[in-house]
């Protein structure tokens, strides 16, 4: 069989004859070894004929059939890439290691899986990260980051701003988790031993900005009379009357609200201790909503902004200091239980369920099957008369009369 300038698929298929069968100019060193066995069949074999190191060396790159012309081919080639790369192609390839801006990205996947719809987690997450982590750590294989790393990055926010590095260093800790889930390490660079090495925080308890219950009536007319945008002026008043956090009100949507009923059933995916939640709607807080239907633009919010789409987080904030009420939309929560403890003689299991709180003892968890909600609607239905009121509240009952 003529010999051929470069090598062919039939070619390689069907030569008999024993020899080494070049791949001519272009092969990258690229040969066909053709051997007789001692069975007396043929073998075929693919070999690279490389200088490394200023010497020639001969690199295996498997047998035919198994390996085709053209698997060899590329096998060549890649060879040649390395070499010209100062690599030795004969080396093992190292397994990829994700980087750490790149095991934020896939941490941040999951953990998303469990944030809240329209929340700022994510936003949170990924805005310390950006401004504090990955300039330092974002290009390091997560197998090469060490506590010292870690520590370089914390020490010079830990005591200036306590409670966000608290933060910063518990992401850290949960991306690599992620790469000890994965198999990239075995330790936790920013685990226990990097919190022992630190400087010890001191516990801070946060408090948000709230009225005396009796000063809340006022502050709701004068948010009434202010003439702003109508959407944010009733979003206020109803996180108001039904005793909610902040984005639980400007998130509502109407498919959630059974007027009929007068319940308002928030789902789980936006609670914060994930749990269906349902509220009693107030005389008043049904006359918002009645109110709101006007504000009605096709996304199904109940308090949709005035651009269209949902309020933005810190628009019903801004809103109590431009009308300089003195509070935040979150402290009103905290009026709403100090004028329940003070002016109701509702029970303080009943208290905790309107604010949707979950009862820390597990055992009592575990036998309270009801969440009281009928105790619940005297409650806001007394809390929203005293809103609409002079805010002089005498002693309301909303309890029933207990059994002898």
């Amino acid at each position: 069989m003529k010999r051929p300038k470069r090598l062919s698929a039939s070619f390689v298929r069907t030569v008999r004859r024993p020899g080494r069968y070049g791949d001519g100019r272009g092969g990258f060193g690229l040969s066909l070894l053709v051997k007789t066995k001692r069975s007396g069949g043929l073998s075929k074999s693919w070999s690279q004929r490389v200088i490394l190191g200023g010497k020639p060396v001969n690199i295996g790159l498997g047998a035919h059939p198994v390996v085709s012309l053209s698997e060899a081919r590329d096998r060549a080639l890649r060879n040649r890439r390395a070499i010209a790369k100062g690599e030795d192609p004969r080396s093992k390839p190292r397994p990829y290691v994700p980087t750490f801006a790149e095991a934020a990205e896939k941490t941040i996947e999951i953990q998303a899986q469990a944030w809240k719809e329209g929340g700022k987690s994510e936003r949170q997450w990924r805005s310390s990260l950006r401004n504090y982590v990955l300039s330092e750590l974002g290009r390091q294989p997560v197998n090469a980051i060490k506590p010292r790393d870690v520590m370089s990055v914390l020490l010079p926010i830990w005591s200036a701003m306590p409670e966000s590095a608290r933060r910063i260093r518990q992401r850290i800790s949960i991306v690599m988790k992620w790469a000890v889930a994965q198999g990239y390490r075995t330790d936790n660079p920013a685990g226990n031993a990097l919190g022992a090495a630190l400087p010890k925080i001191p516990s801070t308890e946060t408090h948000y900005r709230a009225l005396r219950y009796d000063r809340v009536p006022a502050a709701l007319r004068k948010v009434r009379a202010s003439g702003a945008y109508p959407g944010k002026l009733l979003c206020l008043e109803f996180l108001a009357l039904c005793a909610v956090r902040n984005a639980e009100a400007r998130l509502a949507r109407w498919d959630e609200i059974d007027e009929e009923s007068a319940t308002w059933t928030i789902p789980a995916s936006r609670m914060k201790a994930n749990r269906v939640h349902r509220v009693p709607l107030s005389k008043r807080a049904l006359q918002v909503l009645s109110a709101a239907r006007r504000l009605k633009d096709g996304s199904g919010l109940v308090f949709p902004s005035a651009r269209g789409g949902p309020m933005g987080e810190n628009t019903l904030a801004r809103l109590c200091r431009d009308l300089d009420l003195g509070c935040v939309p979150h402290g009103m929560r905290s009026s709403f239980r100090d004028w329940s403890a003070e002016c109701s003689d509702a029970p303080r299991e009943v208290c905790e369920l309107a604010l949707a709180h979950v009862n820390s003892n597990r055992v009592e968890r575990a036998y309270r099957r009801t969440d009281l909600f009928e105790r619940r609607r005297e409650l806001m239905e007394a809390w929203a008369q005293f809103l609409t009121s002079s805010g002089r509240a005498p002693r309301s009952p909303p309890s029933r009369p207990r059994k002898p």
